[in-house]
This record gives C-alpha cells, structure tokens and sequence, in this order.
C-alpha cells in the first residue's frame, strides 16, 4: 500500500464513513483499530489492521504500509473510568503515532483534535478563533488531552516540519448514529439547561467531517482549522425543536443533582462538569471556509434537522417500546 492512507480509529463512527469514502475514490487504504469494524462493514479492498496506537509495533506497522498520508481519529470520546488510560491512549498514544510517522517518512499527517481544547471558560471569546489560546480545563480529561496532544503537536510542527500537519478543531458532530454525553442532554423526557446561560451549541454534521477531511488528505493543505456549521444552537431552541419541555436549572441546583445522580451511577457527570454545559466553546468557522476552502453544506439548524430526522426515523422502525410511557 506504499502512497496510500493509513486511518487510525477506522472503526468509529467518523472512521467508518472517511475509509469508505476514501476506498470508493480508488484510494490505497489501510484501517486501524482496537475493534473489528461492525459485522457487514468490512471491505476487501481496505486492509484492516487490529492495533493499539500505543502498541511498539506501531512503527512496524507504518514501515510495512509506508502511508504517504496518515488520518488520526483514535481517541477517547467518552471518559472510561480510568483515567491513567485514557491519558495513554490519547496522549502517549499520538507520541507513539508521532514517532511512527516520522520513521516511515510519512509526509503529511491529519488529526482531529476539538474545540473542546480551548476549553469551558466563562471569559471564552464568542467565537473562538484558532489564534485564541487553547486552555482545556484540568479536572475535565477530554479536554485536558486535547490540549495536551496539540501542544505536542506544535512541538512537532517547530522539531520535525518535514512532517506537514492539517489540525481540525470540530465542535458537537451530529449524526444519524450519534450517541454521546451531548445527545443524552436531548433525548431526556425533560430538556435541562441553566439559567442566566442561553448554552449555545456549534454544530457539524458527521458528513461534513467527512467531507472536510477527505478535502485535507486529496490536497494536502497544512494548518489549523475550526470545524463547525454555521450559527448556533440553545438548548432551549433545541428542546422546542424536539417539542420537549426545557427546564433551566440554577448552577448550584444542577451541581448538587449531579453529585446526587453521580452518587447513585446514574451519570458519569459531577458537579466539576456544569461548566461543560454553561460555557460552551461557540467556534469561528471563517478560516475554513476563507483558507482551507471548505464550505459546511449544513449549518447548526440544518445539523440538528437532520438528526432529529434520523432519530424520529430510527424510532419508528423499532415501533412502540413495551412498557414505555
């Protein structure tokens, strides 16, 4: 596979659509992942690797496919209760990945990062551009690793350029199979937010992700970029959308249901989280459309239109739940 594309997390959710998008336009690609791609979703013509990315084999991995262009998705989405790691896989892995990249002479490396780096700050500039500093929170990992991996990233950028770097920075990514921390927020009975925080959300469609990416792997155009449809969504436009009630919570009323829920495992969510929710990064998108050339074809209305479209569909195919209110 010499010259081809070498995608770490192929099996996720993004990495699934990127390898079929990338094997369909005749593209040399090699997919790697901990897990076997879902039953049905395995194709002849990619080959599937099953490999840690912190894995020392790794480089061997590399030195046998000889990628000209690597595409790094693994990371960790949703906190897994380790936290030693989940910092490992995402911070020592992409070291490891790094390292492999430069002794196969690989020439361009594209990594989704998150806006989740600039962290949840009550003074966040509304939007974030990519010249804003990045501050993900230290009592929230994911964050914390993303800034964490892009300071790495930086390092490399100014120790190895011969290895060229296209960063995206993606904000909430909806679609059909999307299941997360942020949609929990929309499919409760009940949709609840804070008051005195109208908790704007930016937006991308997992198509768009898609699209952007494979954009950055056909013409190889270096820097750092904001994912993210245009406008914003609130929570509580989001709860009118889905015909919810929306229930705004005072800051100390919501942390102390946390704790409660929290206690009772039934939240992975403490009190140290509120800020996730009241202090959402809003993103610019401007220099991706102006220098990186890519134009979402969704913006966070249509985003979210056609997720709960997906969703309503989903619904209706599995008919009524027995016992369900």
């Amino acid at each position: 596979m010499t010259g081809g594309i070498l995608i770490t997390g192929a099996a996720g959710f993004i990495g699934r659509s990127l390898v079929d998008a990338l094997a369909d336009a005749g593209e040399a690609v090699a997919a790697v992942d901990l897990r076997d791609p879902p039953p049905g979703s395995r194709r002849q013509d990619v080959a599937w690797e099953m490999v840690d990315i912190r894995d020392p084999g790794l480089a061997r991995l590399f030195a046998r496919h000889r990628p000209r262009c690597v595409v790094h998705l693994a990371s960790v989405v949703a906190a897994g209760g380790d936290a030693a790691r989940d910092y490992d896989i995402d911070v020592n892995g992409t070291r490891n990945l790094l390292q492999a990249c430069r002794a196969a002479g690989v020439g361009h490396l594209v990594v989704t990062s998150s806006g989740a780096a600039y962290g949840y700050h009550a003074d966040n500039p509304q939007p974030l551009s990519e010249s804003d500093p990045l501050r993900g929170n230290e009592d929230f990992p994911y964050a914390r690793h993303k800034r964490l991996v892009e300071e790495m990233l930086a390092d490399w950028r100014r120790d190895w350029p011969a290895l060229k770097q296209t960063v995206f920075r993606p904000c909430t990514v909806l679609g059909a199979g999307t299941g997360n921390q942020i949609t929990a927020m929309f499919e409760r009975s009940v949709v609840i937010g804070l008051s005195g925080s109208a908790t704007p959300f930016s937006l991308v469609a997992d198509s768009d992700v898609v699209g952007a990416l494979v954009k950055a792997v056909r013409e190889g155009r270096a820097g750092i970029f904001n994912l993210a449809g245009d406008g914003t969504l609130g929570l509580r436009q989001i709860a009118g959308l889905l015909g919810k009630p929306y229930l705004p919570l005072p800051p100390v009323l919501l942390k102390v249901a946390l704790w409660l829920l929290g206690g009772l495992g039934l939240t992975a969510l403490g009190p140290q989280h509120v800020k996730f929710i009241q202090y959402r990064p809003v993103l610019d998108n401007a220099r991706l459309k102006r220098e990186f050339g890519y134009v979402p074809q969704f913006d966070a209305a249509g985003v979210f239109a056609r997720y709960r479209a997906a969703r309503q569909a989903a619904m209706h195919e599995c008919g009524p739940q027995e016992g369900g209110a």
